[in-house]
């Protein structure tokens, strides 16, 4: 019965290591696979452009003020 306990330990771990193993090649390989794509077919990078207001309205400052008191 401990003969057979350990057999079927055995073939279980031996089964998700060699899963495990072949899971981590696969993705050592994509990871080259896609790396290389990259060079041939680059994504354009679009500059993001953003206007940040530095000074804050009165309507802004009063808005503010109205939602603070609300969430009390």
């Amino acid at each position: 019965m401990l003969n057979e306990g350990l057999t079927t330990m055995a073939v279980g771990m031996g089964t998700v290591f060699s899963f495990l193993v072949i899971l981590w090649v696969v993705v050592a390989i994509m990871g080259k696979v896609v790396g290389f794509l990259n060079k041939i077919f680059p994504e354009e990078i679009k500059a993001v452009t953003t206007a940040v207001k530095t000074v804050c309205g009165d309507v802004e400052v009063a808005i503010a003020i109205a939602a603070a008191r609300l969430r009390k």
